[in-house]
């Protein structure tokens, strides 16, 4: 599973251009008064003004080439202070077989550089913000994990990982929804899980958007015509 494009919402429209220009070296491919979009590898990343009073906090990764992780450590560290755990900046999946590392941009979003070592991706030039390969995962929030799994297979996307009721993985390692259970802390943050929406776009499936409505998530497929497919 590839995301073409991922939309987020951010009160902080204006700081965040600032942050995704300035400090991750991004060139900004679109922008209004309402939001502004960026390149990272082969995802494009959208940012729009919140219309509500809410903060949004989103979670999501990025693919990096599988031997550069020290490389972009250094590189980002140099930038923005590094999240831990157990006083640790730095994890390291053994059966995920990656290494990843974690910060937070201007709307406390958390961002993952992950470098997952079954792909064959690796490079031999210094490591810049041309050598993001793409969006590689989305936090889904969610108030009952399982369920809401099921309605990702029943659109064709597997699981990645065995079924847990705290979180699952679907997809598989170019593009995963890491599904959630709300008020599940997030790794390497003190920030509890909370839902906000989004919408998607994945190669070869369309585009697709994911709401909260009487306080069940669900995800949906968006037609040309704008109408939706539950």
């Amino acid at each position: 599973m590839r995301f073409k494009d991922i939309t987020l919402f951010t009160h902080k429209l204006t700081e965040m251009k600032d942050f995704y220009k300035k400090v991750l070296e991004l060139h900004i491919n679109s922008e209004d008064k309402s939001h502004f979009s960026v390149q990272i590898g082969s995802t494009t990343l959208v940012f729009k003004q919140s219309e509500s009073s809410s903060e949004p906090v989103y979670h999501f990764a990025v693919n990096i080439p599988e031997n550069k992780m020290e490389e972009a450590k250094s590189w980002i560290a140099s930038k923005v202070e590094l999240n831990t755990e157990k006083d640790s900046d730095e994890a390291f999946f053994e059966s995920w077989n990656a290494h990843a590392i974690y910060f937070e941009d201007r709307s406390g979003n958390i961002v993952e550089f992950i470098a997952r070592h079954n792909l064959n991706n690796a490079v031999e030039h210094r490591f810049s913000s041309g050598d993001f390969i793409c969006i590689s995962e989305l936090g889904i929030v969610v108030e009952d994990v399982i369920p809401f799994v099921r309605k990702l297979n029943e659109w064709g996307l597997p699981n990645w990982k065995e079924d847990n009721e705290g979180l699952t993985p679907v997809g598989d390692e170019h593009g995963l929804f890491i599904t959630v259970k709300e008020g599940r802390r997030w790794f390497f943050t003190k920030k509890a899980a909370e839902f906000y929406p989004c919408e998607v776009t994945i190669e070869g499936m369309g585009q697709f958007s994911v709401e909260r409505k009487d306080s069940k998530t669900f995800i949906t497929s968006v037609q040309h015509d704008g109408k939706t497919n539950h």
